[in-house]
């Protein structure tokens, strides 16, 4: 399953400014969806590296108009990337139905009780700090261990507001308060965290750590974040949040078709 991100902000990484009016967000949606994406996920807040939050005002206004719209236009569900709780009680009264919280690390549980309330899937993401600050120092003993004792916790703490496991997809955070090491760690070992009884979503779409392993810039990361979709597909991952919809899914097409014809 292919999630398709569509990032109405002017400073994301990859695409800011790209689809920040309503006309071009919805236009791009209808064409992820055409490429083969079965969720579009919207995010009006910036989580890269370094990134100031903005207003609740703002967010609002980026993302409830194209939620709206895209609720009515297309037949695949429309997930909400946000931390605030106010932006995702709007966008799932505006039909989105699964909430993306990269801030899963949060002691209010209100995020919690919405999902819970309103019946929506939720998308639980590892992140060490915050993204203004997340890759000063991050430091792990273990970082596997570490990853896999937060989505414990925080599944129990779901589970008690409400929220049933099968409802959960778990996202490791790649490039959330990880520096180079940890995130080759935890691509290489998606497997690890199977036994919490989750699907998971992988969210690797040219993040900058093919910069730093390959030096490659932004716009040429296209196939290292292929190459690791389907090589966490060989670890059981089953979700791929990117920008690039029809490339990968091209590739895993590709490998589906092959493994059909296994004897």
């Amino acid at each position: 399953m292919i999630v398709g991100i569509l990032n109405v902000t002017p400073d994301s990484f990859s695409d800011g400014g790209l689809h920040d009016t309503p006309s071009d967000s919805i236009r791009h949606a209808v064409q992820m969806v055409a490429d083969g994406a079965a969720i579009i996920d919207i995010g009006g807040e910036s989580t890269r590296p370094g990134s100031d939050e903005v207003s609740l005002e703002e967010e609002m206004s980026r993302v409830l108009p194209v939620v709206r719209e895209l609720v009515k236009e297309l037949d695949v569900p429309v997930s909400i990337d946000t931390r605030k709780v106010e932006v995702a009680r709007a966008a799932v009264e505006a039909g989105a139905a699964i909430i993306n919280d990269v801030e899963a690390s949060r002691l209010n549980p209100e995020m919690w009780h919405l999902a819970a309330e309103s019946g929506v899937s939720y998308i639980a993401m590892h992140m060490q700090g915050m993204p203004k600050d997340m890759q000063h120092h991050p430091h792990y003993d273990d970082v596997l261990e570490e990853i896999h004792q937060f989505f414990a916790d925080r599944l129990s703490r779901m589970e008690s507001c409400g929220i049933a496991r099968e409802r959960v997809l778990l996202d490791t955070g790649i490039g959330f308060g990880k520096n180079l090491e940890h995130n080759l760690s935890i691509l290489a070992n998606l497997d690890y965290f199977h036994d919490l009884g989750c699907h998971q979503m992988l969210g690797v779409s040219r993040k900058s750590l093919f910069g730093k392993l390959l030096g490659l810039e932004v716009g040429e990361r296209l196939v290292p974040s292929v190459a690791a979709c389907l090589e966490a597909l060989n670890l059981g991952v089953g979700v791929f949040r990117v920008h690039d919809v029809r490339e990968t899914s091209l590739a895993l097409r590709t490998i589906k078709e092959l493994r059909q014809r296994r004897r």
